[in-house]
């Protein structure tokens, strides 16, 4: 989740002669946790894991949130799911100048294993740094730069490691979980619940929420190590490497979208009962189909032709229907198109009734989008009950 990538093959072939040093009997590992920024590839923070040699004064971060904004067609691999992430070693030092300067905390805690932890801890980072290791596909759920840690961790210290017994109540969904983060900013929350399909609505137990870098802080240091019987807090000597308090966040209800789209349904309706002109009528429906249409379109993207298997299954698809494109050609080409904006009509009623008991969940915002899409095709349908009804 660390956006940057411009150090110098220079920088990398310092970091590969500390990566292949071996450890000594002094080696320290420690979890560093990076606070939220208030960029969007920010807000959900960082980790990475820092090993310090003392005997050979080396202090090295590993950091698994790297990527390379220079990868040939960068944005359509990040749609597609295909944008591969890296592993990156640099100093502690350069490795916290970044996060002072974004005003961002870091907070340290010393990972307790022992020196054959240690070794096969180093090892599977030199593992993980080969040339044919270093790059990996980054899944934002199972495969990113948390998951990453806390699979080499476990490696680690196998079977000794013990969870807390497994939680009682009611279990937060990864949508849940990313939703914490997403509460401040509501656009950016309807952004990411648009293209989220029902796979985001999978029960996120202990393990999984690791996902999430403060999270996983959280949850490892509920953790032990077996030791002969004795049971030993997996975390310890916590210390905040820089001290920045997380950045202020405003709820803004006047721009938030159920607020907008409150506003936008009852222009449409205004306008629709004040203006007389079918030309401009037509336009106002172009315009609104166009706007939908091209949400469709994503829609149509996600489901079927992203690696991105957190947009399987969205079943915002139902209301982001193609035969809303079909209703904006009819528009263009002028026609009358009834059947069309009947279907279209039919299928936002069946989804504002079903939307509660189809399995994902939806914002609320998408319920007034689609009640916009609902007046508007039912316009065109002809019903003779509707007073907006075009004659």
């Amino acid at each position: 989740m660390k956006k940057l990538f411009f150090v110098s093959l220079f920088f990398l072939l310092i970091s590969f002669t500390r990566i292949f040093s071996q450890p000594s009997n002094d080696t320290i590992a420690y979890l560093l946790t990076c606070g939220p920024g208030t960029e969007t590839y920010s807000i959900y923070g960082h980790s990475a894991l820092r090993i310090v040699i003392p005997e050979k004064h080396t202090d090295t971060v590993y950091n698994w949130g790297v990527f390379d904004f220079n990868t040939s067609n960068f944005a359509w691999k990040f749609a597609k799911g295909r944008l591969d992430y890296m592993l990156f070693a640099e100093s502690l030092k350069g490795f916290l100048q970044g996060y002072f300067f974004e005003q961002r905390f870091v907070y340290s805690q010393k990972i307790n294993i022992d020196q054959v932890e240690m070794r096969k801890l180093v090892s599977l980072i030199n593992e993980n740094l080969k040339p044919e290791n270093i790059k990996y596909r980054y899944d934002f759920f199972y495969d990113g730069c948390s998951t990453r840690i806390r699979d080499i961790i476990e490696k680690s210290v196998g079977e000794k490691l013990k969870y807390p017994p497994a939680e009682m109540g009611k279990i937060p969904t990864f949508r849940d979980m990313v939703a914490k983060y997403q509460n401040p900013y509501p656009w950016l929350k309807f952004g990411v619940d648009l293209i989220m399909g029902s796979t985001a609505d999978k029960k996120a137990v202990f393990r999984d929420r690791m996902f999430l870098p403060i999270e996983m802080k959280n949850e490892l240091s509920e953790s032990f190590v077996n030791r002969s019987g004795k049971m030993i807090p997996l975390l310890q000597n916590p210390e905040v490497l820089v001290d920045f308090d997380a950045p202020p966040t405003k709820q803004k209800f006047l721009i938030a979208p159920p607020f907008i789209f409150t506003l936008v349904i009852t222009l449409i309706l205004i306008l629709a009962a004040l203006i007389k002109s079918r030309k401009i009528i037509r336009i106002m429906d172009i315009i609104i189909y166009f706007v939908f249409s091209i949400l469709a379109a994503l829609m149509i993207f996600f489901n079927f032709f992203t690696d991105h298997q957190q947009m399987k299954w969205n079943l915002n698809i139902i209301w982001l229907n193609p035969f809303i494109f079909v209703c904006l050609i009819t528009l263009i080409l002028n026609k009358a198109g009834t059947i069309w904006f009947k279907v279209v009509f039919f299928i936002s009623v069946a989804f504002l009734l079903l939307q509660f008991v189809l399995p994902q969940d939806f914002n609320i915002a998408f319920s007034l989008m689609a009640i916009i899409l609902l007046i508007r095709s039912s316009v065109r349908c002809g019903f003779d009950w509707n007073p907006l009804t075009l004659k």
